[in-house]
């Protein structure tokens, strides 16, 4: 403990921005927030919404996926939101921000029962973060627990699921592959 009090970890204290962030989105359904700290500073931030000018789910009747009834985490081709993530890159671009050799923070919630949701960035997210620099993530998951994810081995496990692929799909036992790139069904 320090003199003044309790005193939050570095970690925590950023995830707590994050859910801040968080709290902007306009999303029906799941509400992230991210933002990106380089030399213990805050670069840039990013929520979980429509491209710039576009219409929220709730002007519009409501979410497709809900309607749909879809999983979370699927049908991304459906939904007209920029992540979270993407958009606190974008915003650090737009803006002069410099993310290389950052740390992205990332929290989620659902905003219907304010429970904590796993963070964790999908393909297309973790393909922006490795090509712009950012070296680690730090994500809140449902249990509480704070989550460290180094990029370069997101590097090496999507390398290594591709190669596992083609080598099924040159053999011809590839049929399908799910969100997650993961073999759904083997001829």
């Amino acid at each position: 403990m320090s003199k003044y009090g309790d005193r939050i970890d570095r970690d925590r204290y950023y995830l707590e921005i994050a859910r801040s962030v968080a709290l902007r989105s306009p999303c029906t359904r799941a509400n992230y927030g991210a933002i990106v700290v380089v030399n213990d500073a805050i670069v840039s931030t990013g929520y979980n919404g429509p491209v710039r000018g576009g219409v929220n789910c709730y002007e519009v009747g409501g979410c497709i996926k809900d309607v749909l009834n879809l999983p979370h985490g699927t049908a991304y081709d459906l939904c007209p939101a920029v992540h979270a993530e993407e958009n606190c890159i974008i915003n650090a671009a737009r803006n002069g921000g410099q993310v290389l050799g950052g740390t992205l923070y990332l929290y989620g919630f659902d905003p219907k029962t304010d429970k904590v949701l796993d963070a964790l960035p999908c393909d297309r997210c973790r393909r922006a973060i490795i090509n712009s620099g950012i070296k680690m993530v730090v994500a809140m998951s449902a249990d509480g627990e704070v989550k460290y994810y180094d990029v370069m081995d997101w590097v090496r496990e999507d390398t290594e699921r591709y190669i596992k692929n083609l080598r099924l799909a040159l053999e011809g036992k590839l049929e399908m592959v799910d969100d997650n790139g993961e073999v759904s069904n083997e001829k």
